[in-house]
């Protein structure tokens, strides 16, 4: 069945929704940015510029969703959005920062996280409504993408300036970029409501957690992003041991 253009053309007519869309495009002006300060060769605002851009993507869907303002052009335009600053800005930064030292093994890798970038935000789209809201099909690509960010500013504060040479960032961009485009389940967050009512000890450990981010923030946010992605694998090879253990119990109780 053919869309009746008439219908696009007056939905577009009504206009768009500012809020949500000005949050968009918040996020990919900091996307754009780092990528500028990863040209630069400044490497720790190119990376701050990422994780601020992720959180202002983080509250675009939130305010859109709390004021009832989403749209397909909206979730159209946070792909696009999403794209630069979570696929090309964390790529060139890594690159710049220490890929480039690997020559064409090194601008391939950075490719790679472009592309597995791209089909995960592209599968997301497709599979919005058809896998559990409570679980990312894959890495998020805002999550990768502040893995390497973050990975930049703890190496700065343990005291590597300028360009960082070593073969861990090769090999772990060629595995973020792989962990988006996997099947592996990762736990989405979508389902804590922050508008509803908590125990009262869950606000006091979300104060607790949030002052030793603040103590430490260099230390704290690479130590839970990098958790946070190595989290999918390995909750599966935990599923994988409790079922190989299931098996052996199944075996002992057979034998007796």
């Amino acid at each position: 069945m053919k869309k009746n253009p008439r219908i696009s053309r007056d939905n577009m007519k009504k206009g768009i929704y500012i809020l949500p869309n000005l949050f968009t495009t918040a996020s990919l002006f900091f996307g754009f940015y780092s990528i500028i300060a990863s040209i630069g060769g400044d490497f720790p605002k190119a990376a701050i510029a990422i994780i601020i851009s992720c959180i202002l993507d983080g509250l675009d869907g939130k305010i859109a969703r709390v004021t009832n303002t989403t749209s397909k052009f909206g979730a159209e335009y946070d792909s696009l959005s999403d794209l630069v600053a979570f696929g090309m800005a964390p790529a060139i930064l890594a690159y710049s920062w220490a890929l480039i030292s690997f020559g064409r093994y090194g601008w391939l890798a950075a490719f790679l996280f472009v592309v597995c970038g791209a089909l995960r935000l592209a599968r997301f789209n497709v599979q919005i409504d058809i896998i559990n809201s409570k679980v990312f099909n894959g890495l998020a690509i805002p999550a990768a993408a502040v893995v390497i960010a973050t990975t930049v500013l703890f190496v700065h504060y343990l005291g590597g300036e300028g360009q960082f040479n070593h073969v861990s960032v090769l090999v772990g961009t060629v595995a973020l970029s792989l962990l988006m485009v996997s099947n592996i389940k990762y736990y989405s967050f979508k389902n804590l409501n922050f508008f509803s009512r908590k125990p009262f000890m869950t606000f006091v450990l979300i104060i607790f957690v949030l002052i030793v981010i603040v103590l430490e923030p260099h230390i704290m946010l690479f130590v839970l992003s990098l958790g946070y992605s190595l989290s999918g694998p390995l909750w599966v090879l935990f599923k994988i041991a409790k079922k190989q253990n299931q098996k052996r119990m199944e075996r002992y109780h057979h034998r007796i």
